[in-house]
């Protein structure tokens, strides 16, 4: 009896262990919750959330979605809406620890969010009770900063910062559709700090709403983080970030800016039987042609030959009349 209670209490330390170093991980920085009252928070959309978040996390492990999924369960008022984004820059495996994480962090900070979006360094989750796919979502704004001031000039260092993350911002709005929305920046200036930079919007988004989502956040930057080092603003559809050292991987984002090699020339097959048809096609025009042409000179040569004796035997005239 006591070794079964010893086994417990270690596996419950193990676990409260293991929930500590995935929120370590995860690298939490900030939530919100919309809280329902209790008649909205019925049993039906709490199952319908729970189908959602599962759903999330079952799909993170996805090689083919551009670290985004979004996915719906439910109809009219117990219809959830659920999706998450990973940074551009982290590898799938991180990507997937992150959203695992998340799924079961946000009940834990949200018990009863009606509505809740969840931020960490690797990834972000959101869920609503409304449909949020596609839909630009400027508001609200959450602000995290370097409390570290910039020593060298912070007029010149607020001006580079603003055109690095405009930078990114133009690059990121300008990607394809169906590819990611991210971009990073790095901006060199002689006898100055460099200053790295990342901009990202949600892939639902169109390039016309990322860019006016990225603008937006990039106009709190003034507000909140002046001649501050490094500072991240978020929205529920985009965010950018900058610092003075480099925070993203860069070699995960050049290896994804390479593009693939050039297929190899295509040629096209010939089709089964059409060699002999083709043959026998070309037997039958051109030997009827080299026949016709045999016989062509042969009667040539018959014809000329005989002309030749015919001309030989007519005896020479010797002047005299007969």
């Amino acid at each position: 009896m006591n070794s079964l209670k010893f086994y417990i209490i270690l596996l419950s330390l193990l676990n409260i262990a293991i929930i500590i170093l995935a929120q370590e991980d995860a690298n939490y920085l900030t939530h919100t919750c919309e809280n329902a009252t209790t008649s909205t928070m019925n049993s039906t959309y709490r199952v319908n959330l729970n189908l959602v978040l599962s759903s999330l996390a079952s799909n993170a492990t996805r090689n083919n979605i551009n670290g985004f999924y979004n996915t719906s369960f439910g109809q009219s008022t117990d219809q959830v809406y659920g999706l998450f984004i990973c940074r551009g820059d982290v590898s799938n495996t991180v990507c997937q620890n992150c959203v695992t994480f998340a799924t079961k962090d946000v009940v834990q900070r949200c018990p009863i969010g009606i509505a809740s979006i969840i931020f960490y360094d690797a990834c972000h989750l959101r869920y609503s009770n409304r449909n949020i796919f596609s839909q630009v979502d400027q508001n609200p704004f959450w602000s995290i900063w370097n409390a570290q001031n910039t020593t060298n000039d912070p007029q010149r260092f607020n001006n580079l910062v603003a055109t690095s993350v405009n930078d990114s911002a133009t690059q990121a709005a300008s990607a394809p559709s169906g590819a990611k929305k991210f971009a990073v920046n790095e901006t060199y200036v002689d006898g100055f700090q460099n200053i790295y930079s990342l901009a990202q919007c949600t892939p639902d988004l169109s390039s016309f709403d990322c860019n006016k989502c990225l603008r937006a956040v990039i106009a709190r930057l003034p507000i909140c983080c002046s001649s501050k080092i490094g500072a991240r603003v978020y929205s529920p559809s985009c965010y950018i970030h900058y610092e003075i050292t480099e925070f993203y991987d860069a070699a995960a984002v050049a290896a994804e800016s390479v593009p693939p090699p050039p297929l190899p020339p295509v040629t096209l097959p010939v089709p089964e039987g059409k060699s002999a048809v083709s043959t026998v096609l070309i037997i039958a025009i051109v030997i009827p042609i080299a026949v016709t042409i045999v016989l062509f000179c042969m009667g040539f040569c018959f014809l000329r030959r005989r002309a030749r004796k015919t001309r030989y035997s007519v005896p020479e005239n010797d002047g005299k009349e007969h």
